[in-house]
């Protein structure tokens, strides 16, 4: 099918347009100057052959729905909406670069970079869905990059809520990037649904093409769809994707829905530890708090940071410090009521600051109340001590790893310690490097004779808990 020429540019009030960005199944996207203030947005478009009172609804639902979540870093931003003078409805957006959909078929994007993406990405896409929202076209066209190549997604939902409407261009692209249950028209779109779109495109910036896609075979919607149904990818050809990460990306497109991570941030919490296990600084997970609108930017401060131990340590070392030099130098700066006898010279005058007498009375006063602050914050630490322990403690660690021997092969297993959702278990053995994994066994194909020691930690929420004792086995013959 030809791809039709990009309709006219509507005349925006306060805007002028300048040229065309791109051309879609159901808008346009134009870049345009706003006057006041002056800046470059884009403005997306609907085009009239498809607006009606419905199309017209939805388009609203969107711009609303990414005006609400956009002041997630990691989505698009959007400036204002409305209806333009020819009833156009168009949406005005932060002005972002689409280049990275057509980097990574043209050039090979460094794991740390892809992994980095996908993090900040499955962030913004955890978050809408903890706020009800599917995006429903997770794919690579649809991650841009800021002025300072911060990635972000934009585009949700409208082509897949228009699926009837019309142009089925629009829809075959997202093929390579849906899963086996949206295809075959089983669901409109689930969690299980985003995760796999996620490791798809997260697969296509590593491998320069899609998972289904066979360089040199027929790669038409057909072929696409009959492969994708079997969900057997190929395997990335680069020697520098880990197996971990290739084994995070096979899971997360599983053909069953319930093999598949059970939210994208516990697909996100394994493309963390694929950064730890290659050296990488591990990008923050960005997912919303269900109270941010109430919290004061000192609480969200406060949450995000360990901080009361320090602070109040200091408070209590300083307190010290200052009494000590007040014994040394009796005629230093004192708590205010405190006594302070003026030296006399031997000529019988009186030498030294002259602070007016208090009575015995506020003297002890005075000292009771700094002795009362002193046990205070060392309350306040001790507390803060014992509820940042009790943070910590509350990741659970394995124990009595049991190992089964075989010929050239050792099964270990443990009891499941209280594993919470989202939580997994990293695996490594002789301190090499971890495996990620929800199963509680974990097989290991050696050579006889070979001593084999195994290590498990619980990471729960980002942190890592307490690592198991080693468990040590003879491969035997």
């Amino acid at each position: 099918m030809a791809r039709r020429l990009p309709s006219q540019p509507p005349v925006l009030p306060g805007f002028s347009h300048m040229h065309v960005l791109g051309a879609g199944g159901f808008a346009d996207v134009f870049l345009y100057e706003q006057n006041m203030p002056r800046r470059q947005v884009a403005v997306k478009v609907m085009l009239s052959e498809v607006v009606d009172d419905n199309v017209r609804r939805m388009f609203q639902a969107e711009a609303n729905l990414m005006a609400q979540l956009s002041s997630h870093p990691s989505i698009l931003t959007v400036y204002q909406a409305s209806v333009s003078s020819d009833g156009r409805p168009y949406i005005v957006m932060e002005l972002c670069s689409a280049a990275l959909s057509q980097r990574y078929r043209a050039e090979r994007l460094p794991v740390a970079e892809v992994l980095r993406i996908a993090i900040k990405i499955g962030s913004a896409v955890e978050t809408a869905h903890r706020a009800g929202v599917l995006h429903r076209d997770i794919k690579p066209s649809n991650i841009l990059t800021t002025a300072y190549g911060h990635p972000v997604l934009s585009d949700f939902g409208i082509a897949s809520t228009l699926t009837g409407a019309g142009d089925s261009v629009a829809v075959g692209m997202s093929i390579p990037w849906s899963a086996p249950e949206v295809l075959l028209d089983e669901t409109a779109g689930t969690v299980e649904s985003e995760v796999w779109a996620l490791a798809a495109t997260v697969y296509s910036f590593l491998a320069g093409r899609s998972p289904f896609e066979i360089p040199g075979a027929e790669n038409r919607s057909t072929d696409l769809i009959a492969r994708i149904a079997r969900a057997r990818p190929q395997p990335i050809d680069r020697g520098d994707v880990p197996a971990s990460l290739e084994q995070a990306l096979t899971k997360a497109m599983a053909r069953k829905p319930g093999a598949r991570h059970a939210s994208v941030l516990e697909f996100v919490r394994e493309l963390q530890a694929v950064e730890a296990e290659l050296g990488l600084q591990q990008t923050q997970v960005e997912v919303a708090m269900d109270d941010w609108a109430l919290a004061t930017v000192a609480d969200l401060e406060d949450r995000t940071r360990v901080r009361g131990l320090s602070a109040t340590t200091a408070a209590a070392s300083g307190t010290r410090r200052r009494r000590r030099r007040s014994a040394v130098a009796p005629d230093a700066a004192a708590p205010a009521g405190t006594l302070i006898r003026s030296r006399t010279s031997p000529k019988g005058r009186s030498t030294g600051t002259q602070v007016p007498q208090r009575s015995r009375a506020m003297q002890v006063l005075a000292w009771v109340l700094v002795a009362a602050g002193v046990v205070v914050i060392g309350f306040a630490a001790v507390v803060t001590l014992l509820m940042l322990r009790s943070g910590a403690d509350d990741v659970p660690t394995v124990s009595d790893i049991v190992a089964t021997t075989d010929a050239g092969s050792v099964e270990f297993s443990w009891g499941d310690p209280g594993l919470a959702d989202g939580a997994s278990y990293q695996v490594s053995v002789d301190g090499g490097a971890v495996s990620v994994q929800r199963s509680t066994t974990f097989v290991y194909q050696g050579s006889a004779g070979e001593r084999v020691c195994l290590i498990v930690s619980v990471n729960q929420d980002g942190r890592l808990g307490d690592p198991s004792a080693p468990k040590c086995v003879d491969i035997p013959g």
